[in-house]
């Protein structure tokens, strides 16, 4: 009598979980072709995604970049960083992902193979836009975790290189249980709580006049609900095993101050690439770097770290970050 008992709370207990399952808000169905406009990335579902650029100089356009923001923030990240590239021929795009900014379901996710899905539309229509001139991916904290999963992907977008900035791999399989199991009870029994972070105590940058202007934004997402928190993590897994298939030309860039994405998950990935993907990937590590490192205080020298890479991935960098990183990189 006592197991029919446990075998039938066991079973409640499934289907209530099961009932308040985490709540993404998925694309719609396609309407019609995807498009470019002006200030717009217009998906197949209809959703309008904000479209923002910095041009290069007229005739000096060497580089196009699309850049990806990270979690809770949108397209103007890259705006300080983006001014200075285009003085320099490179013209960088940025787009709001779904959930964040001013796109579509502000605060909800729309779960991965969403934001991948559109980072491989926005890529192929860029691309047709400019079918000459070199093609980058640049992603921030998630960012970086969607060009991951992305580039791991059956269908991968057609790059010339990718920088990570920070890249988001603190997922399942790199987190603490103790962290990953209210995670989840949390996401299927209140999927709607809203968690702000107060009390923490995490510093993601020390220019705190640019964390001042974040925090008076209304762009950006103050906290987050539980089932987005889910839906990131699972992003984050996809990135955090995609070392292995990431075999791209890249730039990989890493604050040693870094209190958001732990340096031991960021270490998985560097050492997980395979051989031949070391002699085509160079990493920095900035000792004074902290997540939000082109914001950081000394966000200049690693602008200039991906300038000299974009124009000589060979070369050393500016700041000597890839000598700091040999202590790191696995050999071959």
């Amino acid at each position: 009598m006592l197991h029919g008992v446990r075998g039938l709370v066991f079973f409640l207990a499934v289907c209530l979980l099961s009932a308040c399952a985490p709540r993404f808000v998925e694309p719609g169905p396609s309407h019609h072709a995807p498009v470019l406009e002006d200030n717009y990335a217009v998906m197949a579902d209809g959703a309008r995604l904000p479209l923002r650029s910095w041009k290069a100089d007229k005739g000096r356009e060497k580089v196009i970049v699309l850049a990806l923001h990270g979690f809770n923030d949108y397209g103007t990240f890259i705006a300080k960083a983006a001014q200075s590239l285009s003085k320099k021929g490179v013209t960088t795009y940025a787009y709001d992902q779904r959930g964040f900014g001013a796109a579509p379901y502000t605060g909800r996710w729309a779960g991965s193979e969403a934001y991948l899905s559109d980072l491989a539309v926005i890529s192929r229509l860029l691309r047709q836009r400019h079918p000459t001139v070199p093609f980058y991916l640049l992603g921030e904290s998630m960012g970086g975790a969607v060009i991951l999963a992305a580039l791991a992907g059956a269908d991968p977008p057609k790059v010339d290189g990718v920088i990570l900035s920070a890249p988001a791999v603190w997922g399942w399989r790199s987190m603490p249980f103790y962290q990953t199991v209210p995670l989840w009870f949390a996401a299927h029994l209140f999927p709607g709580w809203v968690l702000t972070g107060e009390g923490l105590d995490i510093t993601p940058s020390d220019n705190r006049e640019m964390l001042i202007a974040l925090g008076r934004d209304p762009l950006v997402i103050k906290g987050a609900r539980v089932d987005t928190l889910y839906g990131l993590t699972n992003l984050m897994d996809r990135a955090y095993g995609a070392g292995e298939r990431f075999d791209f030309p890249a730039l990989i860039l890493y604050g040693e101050k870094d209190e958001i994405i732990p340096w031991e998950p960021t270490r998985h990935l560097l050492v997980s690439r395979s051989g031949a993907a070391l002699s085509r990937q160079k990493v920095a590590l900035y000792q004074n770097g902290y997540h939000m490192l082109l914001r950081d205080l000394q966000g200049d020298v690693v602008l200039r770290d991906i300038v000299a890479w974009l124009s000589d991935p060979k070369a050393p960098l500016p700041s000597g970050g890839d000598v700091r990183a040999h202590k790191i990189e696995p050999r071959q």
